[in-house]
């Protein structure tokens, strides 16, 4: 029978059957001992066939191509990658200016992994509540809409979720991505109430939030509208790319790389070099072309 990964916690797979159940389940000793780059084998939002035999000993026999998936690194020393989860059609990131702070360079890492793999990316800035200065949030979030991300601003400490944000699920399957504290879980909460999922608290000393959730898990509202919750993202590693295909992610800069006298351009200091042009002419933000530099050095020295 084929179904669903809706969660994963390591050694078992809960799949939503298509029959409308759901099950428990291990894996066949072939997907454990399967040699690949990947820590998980299975990930949340995989379509999986599955022996129900025994529902007491349900096995996932096999899996379905994937449309997409989001991969991250495991940890910064290791070139070991984990799949955050499968066939979702849009990745939103929550960022927050404070407590505790996403940086810039974060959510750009973040916004190259999903054009890597055919993901739409949304960034939604939360906790304007807490900003003293909204004039530096205004300028990152007009920076990102020039690029052509979808952008909003809002704070989940309203008793109602603002409408666009509501808006941002209707329909899709959805991945919640960020930093512990940011609010992913607070967000899920108020969208499907019944998914009861865990809100951290902020520690006073670091502005850092405390882990509450420790593995992805999928949540469906009464309309069939799917969300992914994951843990907390301290750090975001990108996968191995050819260093000049990265630029090519960075939505600002495509219409400026045909100017460029190289095809394999890395927009760092070669001549005649569109890109470069672009960001010293100002059509390319500051923060933007360092967070590409600062990219590029980590791929180079990979």
């Amino acid at each position: 029978m084929k179904g669903v990964v809706a969660k994963s916690t390591g050694s078992w797979y809960t799949v939503w059957l298509d029959d409308g159940s759901q099950v428990s389940c291990r894996l066949r000793g072939k997907f454990r001992l399967q040699k690949s780059s990947l820590t998980n084998p299975i990930a949340v939002g995989d379509v999986v066939a599955v022996d129900v035999t025994n529902r007491e000993e349900a096995v996932i026999e096999g899996i379905d191509a994937r449309n997409n998936y989001l991969l991250r690194k495991a940890t910064k020393s290791t070139s070991q990658f984990q799949i955050v989860a499968s066939n979702i059609d849009q990745a939103i990131v929550i960022a927050t200016d404070v407590a505790p702070r996403t940086s810039t360079g974060f959510i750009d890492r973040f916004l190259v992994a999903c054009a890597q793999y055919d993901i739409s990316p949304v960034i939604v800035f939360n906790k304007l509540d807490l900003l003293a200065d909204k004039e530096m949030s205004n300028a990152k979030v007009l920076a990102y809409l020039e690029a052509g991300y979808t952008v909003l601003q809002t704070s989940f400490v309203a008793e109602t979720i603002d409408q666009p944000v509501l808006d941002l699920f209707e329909g899709k399957t959805s991945l919640l991505f960020g930093h512990s504290g940011v609010g992913k879980s607070t967000l899920l909460n108020r969208i499907i109430p019944e998914a009861s999922q865990d809100v951290g608290v902020i520690s006073e000393q670091h502005q850092k939030g405390k882990h509450t959730t420790t593995f992805a898990q999928m949540f469906q509202d009464g309309h069939g509208n799917r969300i992914i919750d994951t843990p907390g993202v301290k750090e975001f590693g990108l996968e191995e790319m050819e260093t000049w295909k990265l630029g090519h992610y960075f939505r600002e800069f495509a219409p400026h790389i045909k100017d460029c006298k190289y095809n394999t351009c890395v927009h760092q200091n070669e001549p005649e070099c569109g890109v470069i042009a672009a960001f010293v002419n100002g059509h390319i933000s500051e923060f933007r072309y360092e967070n590409y530099l600062n990219m590029l050095e980590d791929l180079q020295s990979e």
